[in-house]
């Protein structure tokens, strides 16, 4: 074989492999960062459900100590929330929220109470019935 050929053949060779390191590079960049990417996304909306969750939990609790619950169709967006995070949200943050469902509707069966006492409930902070939900969430957006 003629040395000519020889070096060409090397050239080449050390071209395409140069090539070949560049592509995989870009590539595994590229791919890197669009993973973190969709991460942050999903982060986004998780963090989005969790807060109109707490909004409306917040809104059914307070209906709840005042009201009896003559329209099933209160409970409607809390309950469409929830199976929005029950698509995207870890299991712990699912079981805690279906918790606070129950205690909303147990405090639908409860008698209804005046503002003294719910004054009084307020200022006492003995029972905040978002805090394990809450908690659950922040680990959740953590991981």
């Amino acid at each position: 074989m003629d040395s000519a050929y020889l070096s060409a053949f090397a050239a080449l060779a050390g071209s395409a492999i140069g090539a070949s390191a560049s592509f995989a590079t870009t590539w595994l960049t590229q791919h890197a960062q669009t993973r973190a990417l969709l991460a942050g996304q999903m982060r986004n909306k998780r963090e989005t459900l969790y807060g109109e969750f707490i909004d409306e939990a917040t809104r059914r609790f307070a209906d709840a100590y005042f009201h009896q619950l003559d329209d099933v169709s209160k409970m409607a967006p809390i309950y469409g929330i929830v199976s929005k995070i029950r698509l995207f949200g870890s299991l712990e943050v699912i079981r805690q929220a279906d918790a606070v469902i129950v205690e909303i509707e147990a405090t639908y069966d409860t008698p209804l109470a005046t503002i003294k006492e719910a004054r009084a409930y307020s200022q006492s902070h003995s029972k905040d019935p978002l805090r394990a939900f809450s908690e659950s969430c922040r680990a959740d957006l953590g991981s």
